[in-house]
């Protein structure tokens, strides 16, 4: 999950786009994501407790769940815990031949994202799958922490966000991180994972100058609302944020 839910099958690579009439396609892809679900239900079931807090909050129409991102698991605990199939989810371009998670990625019809460059063209893959509805699923960090807490977010869903009007969902996951799930399959232990979820708001930003500014303040917003939701320890680069401290005094 690029740009955790860090909550991928069988979908070919020549999945039609919207929206032309997909019924019949659709209705055998929609039964190999929920294969694909049941198996990955399944086998977190076996390797973790999940506990999820706050349901309730996410919205039943078009939004986007903008969640921090730990782990490898990231993307598999919000499988689990979504059931919706109407899922967006931008999927770092390398694990594309990977042969676990490039089949993830096909089954939830990803999109394949160049982390390190400005890829303009999967944002618009993105927006135009947008249009369509649905719930993406994206990680403001953009990639996996390196330091177990938060880092700077990127603007790309403060962007998506105003461009599209979808609300955004922050999620806040804790458990996921690599090291941790790896020490504890060694040891033949369940990991402990929490999925937090939010009150939904939305993101509205002035076009012209001072765009980017507001940009830039909207990301902050994104970032402090999930790490409002983190123990102190996953906080990262926003601990000392002014605003972190608003909404933990709120």
């Amino acid at each position: 999950m690029n740009g955790q839910i860090d909550c991928p099958f069988l979908f070919p690579q020549e999945r039609p786009a919207f929206p032309q009439d997909c019924r019949a396609y659709c209705k055998i892809a929609g039964m190999k994501f929920r294969t694909l679900r049941s198996i990955v239900r399944f086998v977190m079931k076996i390797i973790a407790d999940i506990e999820i807090r706050g349901m309730d909050k996410l919205p039943e129409g078009n939004f986007i769940a903008a969640a921090n991102h730990l782990g490898r698991l990231d993307t598999a605990v919000l499988l689990c815990v979504i059931d919706r199939e109407d899922i967006i989810m931008p999927i770092a371009e390398k694990y594309k031949d990977h042969p676990i998670f490039g089949a993830i990625g096909r089954a939830v019809n990803g999109i394949w994202l160049n982390r390190f460059d400005a890829d303009f063209s999967a944002l618009r893959q993105i927006l135009e799958r947008m249009k369509q509805g649905g719930m993406l699923v994206i990680a403001p960090e953009g990639t996996r922490s390196r330091t177990e807490a938060l880092q700077e977010g990127k603007m790309g869903v403060a962007f998506l966000a105003s461009k599209s009007g979808y609300p955004v969902l922050p999620v806040a996951l804790t458990g996921t991180e690599d090291r941790l799930i790896v020490e504890n399959l060694k040891r033949f232990r369940r990991s402990k994972i929490t999925v937090t979820a939010g009150d939904p708001f939305f993101i509205e930003t002035s076009r012209g100058k001072g765009r980017e500014d507001a940009m830039r303040e909207a990301t902050s917003e994104i970032m402090c609302r999930i790490a409002a939701m983190l123990p102190e320890k996953y906080r990262g680069m926003y601990a000392d944020h002014p605003r972190l401290k608003e909404l933990l005094n709120a």
